[in-house]
């Protein structure tokens, strides 16, 4: 297995390939069924992604409103409730009504119906082939095979402002579960929200910390999430380890990874280019440490046993 715990500037580990939101994510406006194979972020996606050679994977982390650390994607969660549309925070939830969303582990129980809204605004059942009902963080430790690693991305909402304390909180909550349950497994961290990046490095030192980045594809108040270079800044002040790109942003400034390796960080990427087969290989010929792919099948069958030997 790669190991990106070990992974930096002058080491020759192989291409990590990291499964996202398990198996890849739900596209619900796609006509590529693939993304519509198997409910995203779910212990069922974990597992069938764990059948292929792949290390880690990826899911979005929120803590509910009584502290339990779910395993969701979005800020909304979104429903239809006697006719109309109903959209709620998913933090502003508790555990129970969190859990009521979708399929349900008892069969006797019927879920509320979940819907999603696309980039557009359209508003989708959220119907795939293979569904799961949701879980925690918790369950994913207890549920998924023990030699696969979790690359925990730490969610907040991009509109929200936050105190310290309110990030603070949240991370220390995670950390209760994944010190109780992570055991062996492999554990790295990951946050598009500065300060809460910032803060799990202060908080524990047994787990890397990567920052995500969108690296200037999209432009944020806060200059510190708008180019790799800010991401380099913040990775070297604040102690972090690696930084995750999306890959655009990552081959429209090749330049950056020598940067980034001589500050003696690890690189990931992650985007839609990443299940193009040819622009993962290329990636690895340009040093990048690993990539977070949705077309898990595909990718780890071009790469083959030895990555550096496309098929």
């Amino acid at each position: 297995m790669g190991d990106l715990r070990t992974c930096g500037a002058g080491t020759a580990e192989r291409l990590v390939v990291i499964g996202h939101r398990g198996k890849g994510m739900n596209a619900l406006a796609s006509p590529d069924r693939r993304l519509k194979e198997v409910k995203e972020n779910s212990l069922r996606s974990f597992n069938e992604a764990a059948r292929f050679a792949i290390d880690f994977v990826e899911f979005d982390v929120q803590v509910t409103k009584d502290d339990c650390p779910i395993i969701f994607h979005d800020n909304l969660i979104l429903t239809e409730e006697q006719g109309n549309l109903s959209e709620k925070h998913v933090t502003d939830l508790c555990l129970g009504e969190f859990l009521s969303y979708g399929p349900q582990r008892d069969p006797a129980k019927v879920g509320k119906p979940l819907l999603r809204k696309t980039k557009d605004g359209r508003i989708l059942t959220w119907d795939v082939e293979a569904d799961d009902p949701f879980c925690t963080l918790q369950d994913a430790f207890q549920g998924v095979d023990s030699h696969l690693g979790f690359n925990i991305e730490l969610k907040f909402d991009d509109h929200v402002i936050y105190k310290e304390e309110q990030l603070a909180r949240a991370l220390r909550v995670v950390l209760r579960v994944v010190f109780e349950f992570a055991k062996e497994r492999p554990i790295v961290f990951s946050s598009f929200q500065p300060d809460a990046a910032r803060l799990m490095r202060g908080l524990q030192n047994v787990y890397p910390v990567f920052f995500l980045t969108n690296g200037g594809t999209e432009i944020y108040r806060d200059a510190r999430r708008n180019s790799l270079d800010e991401a380099v800044k913040l990775c070297m002040a604040s102690g972090l380890q690696g930084i995750v790109s999306e890959v655009r942003a990552f081959f429209r400034n090749p330049a950056a990874a020598a940067r980034i390796k001589e500050s003696n960080l690890a690189l990931l990427t992650y985007g839609q280019l990443n299940n193009v087969p040819k622009a993962v290989y290329m990636q690895q010929l340009m040093g990048v440490n690993g990539v977070i792919v949705d077309l898990v099948k595909e990718i780890t069958e071009a790469l083959g046993p030895h990555p550096m030997q496309l098929k």
